[in-house]
């Protein structure tokens, strides 16, 4: 498997050097992500869309996470970026079809695990409630989602539950309805700082004409 290198930087965002990504989260670097977080509104209600993470993943298997997200490469500017919707859910979309939401800062410490990152999040707000996902099953083994306003208050803090409803792959590899009651153990724990951020600036987006 080539390996992957990632431009770290410091927590300002200055740019310090280049080094591997086994590197980068063993040593806490802070380093640069691509995340797009995909809303349907039908009527004025809106819908966010996140991905149930595969169980064969290295870190946080089986847990519910952005949309599409992944890192970006040393090579790689913002706007290949967008590649991870693709290969990730099978949506193709152009980078301008995206609203940014700014660069959010996103820390995850564990024992071995150190991850610093400058987050260039992006919105996708789309009209069609059944999107068809054409998933990548090494990453992604279902796709769910959830009231928008309950996620926001979940995300914040105000209520410990929200409803989630979508798909996951079966083992047999085919699609089988997925219906669960949630709480934050059942996402990827990113800070609550972030997902107060995220929260707040997609209900700006939506809010908007």
């Amino acid at each position: 498997m080539k390996t992957e290198k990632l431009n770290i930087y410091d927590e300002n965002q200055n740019h310090l050097g280049i080094e591997t990504r086994e590197e980068v989260h063993r040593k806490g670097h802070w380093h640069e992500t691509f995340h797009c977080w995909i809303v349907s509104q039908e009527e004025g209600a809106g819908r966010i869309h996140l991905q149930l993470r595969s169980s064969n993943k290295k870190d946080f298997p089986g847990l519910l996470d952005i949309t599409a997200a992944g890192h970006l490469l040393s090579m790689e500017t913002v706007r290949d970026g967008v590649r991870e919707v693709e290969e990730e859910l099978g949506l193709a979309l152009d980078f301008e079809d995206l609203v940014p939401l700014g660069v959010i800062k996103d820390q995850i410490h564990q024992a071995d695990f150190i991850d610093n990152e400058h987050c260039h999040n992006f919105l996708y707000r789309t009209k069609n409630a059944d999107l068809r996902f054409e998933l990548q099953k090494e990453e992604v083994a279902g796709m769910v989602s959830a009231d928008f306003q309950a996620f926001t208050e979940l995300c914040i803090g105000k209520r410990e539950h929200a409803a989630v409803e979508g798909f996951k792959i079966a083992s047999d590899g085919t699609a089988e309805p997925f219906a669960k009651t949630i709480s934050k153990k059942d996402m990827v724990p990113h800070s609550p700082e972030y997902l107060k951020q995220v929260a707040s600036r997609i209900k700006q987006m939506l809010e908007k004409k």
